[in-house]
């Protein structure tokens, strides 16, 4: 049973694929969720995408694991309350011709998309406690 639980160690990074591939093949998408105060949205979400795949490595190899889970933690609770928190209360959402309609579902899909940010949080600072092995940076 305990080589099944083991799994969950690389399935989890890896499972941050997802958002490398979205990054990297829909730069225009990650660009939009920069909030209009940072400049140079596609720099951003290059920026992003190497972040991310610097953690997906770290993590798989064992290497500044912890350091990686906790920065990563960082980057999503950040993303929660900087990005999907305004848009969920209708701020930095293109409203210009949509209708009430789209408006609200767009507002219930950042909703969901703050709380995703805050279970994944979560589940990020749990591996760095319990799973990480490298604990050079962070004791």
């Amino acid at each position: 049973m305990d080589k099944i639980l083991n799994i969950g160690r690389y399935l989890f990074p890896l499972s941050f694929l997802l958002y490398v591939g979205l990054h990297l093949g829909k730069p225009e998408v990650g660009a939009a969720f920069v909030p209009d105060y940072l400049p140079f949205p596609y720099f951003w979400n290059y920026f992003t995408l190497v972040c991310i795949l610097a953690f997906i490595i770290s993590a798989v190899i064992g290497k500044y694991d912890k350091l990686a889970y906790v920065m990563m933690a960082l980057y999503v609770i950040l993303m929660a309350f900087m990005v999907h928190l305004p848009r969920s209360m209708g701020y930095e959402i293109g409203t210009e011709g949509m209708m009430t309609a789209d408006l609200a579902r767009e507002q219930e899909l950042e909703t969901v998309n703050f709380m995703r940010n805050l279970m994944v949080t979560g589940a990020l600072l749990s591996f760095a406690k319990y799973v990480a092995k490298d604990k050079r940076v962070i004791g």
